[in-house]
């Protein structure tokens, strides 16, 4: 599947050009909490950790603004602060987008779709109790994406991708086993309506188990906030 930010800003990142590569490296450091908020981007400082000149460093970061993950401010790139309000935003469109996508995945799947679904979920449920955060995220992540190819829609799962990229900032910093488990039960319900073709009960079931998930960043964020 494309990266998320090619298909929104007009193919950009498919070129693979120096530029694509810098901007990536940026965003993972972002995503990863390397610069926290507030932090102040200096192209200079950015050229010398990353072994390149201030030219490619500051179309990255033009392009970060642009894509919602920095300001720009009267002393240059600042890494945004956060908010619950912009959880509730980006919440509100992948809720829509995502449940669409569900429908359409239990309406469009091929039996290839559904055996992979299956392996996926398969192996989330087996996740060892000492399986850590990053672990389990990278294997939910994996299932939405399975289920969004399923979709057959590179427009809603190219929006989706850029959506989980902005989301990424506020996983919370730690999840409980009872959280974990709730995270399978719903994706094995919502696979159930994918298997039987039921386009609105896969639709519900997304919306609600997107919904508690958009909760559970909320409180995250009011934690670190408080």
């Amino acid at each position: 599947m494309a990266d998320a930010g090619s298909r929104v800003s007009g193919g950009r990142a498919a070129s693979g050009s120096p530029s694509d590569a810098h901007y990536n490296r940026i965003k993972d450091d972002l995503v990863r909490g390397s610069y926290p908020p507030g932090t102040v981007l200096l192209e200079t400082v950015l050229g010398e950790r990353y072994g390149v000149s201030r030219t490619p460093v500051r179309e990255a970061l033009g392009r970060l603004a642009q894509d919602g993950f920095i300001d720009r401010g009267s002393r240059g790139f600042v890494v945004r602060r956060r908010s619950p309000e912009e959880i509730l935003a980006i919440y509100e469109a992948r809720i829509s987008l995502e449940s669409t996508a569900a429908g359409l995945a239990a309406e469009r799947r091929t039996p290839f779709d559904l055996s992979r679904l299956d392996h996926l979920a398969e192996q989330r449920r087996g996740a060892p109790e000492s399986a850590d955060r990053a672990t389990l995220t990278a294997m939910n992540e994996d299932w939405h994406r399975a289920l969004r190819a399923a979709a057959r829609n590179d427009i809603v799962s190219g929006f989706l991708d850029r959506l989980d990229s902005l989301l990424a900032i506020y996983r919370p910093a730690t999840a409980t086993p009872v959280d974990a488990d709730r995270t399978v039960v719903e994706h094995d319900a919502i696979l159930d309506a994918v298997h039987a073709s039921d386009g609105a009960r896969a639709q519900e079931t997304m919306t609600t188990h997107l919904t508690r998930m958009r909760d559970l960043r909320i409180q995250g964020l009011a934690r670190e906030l408080s």
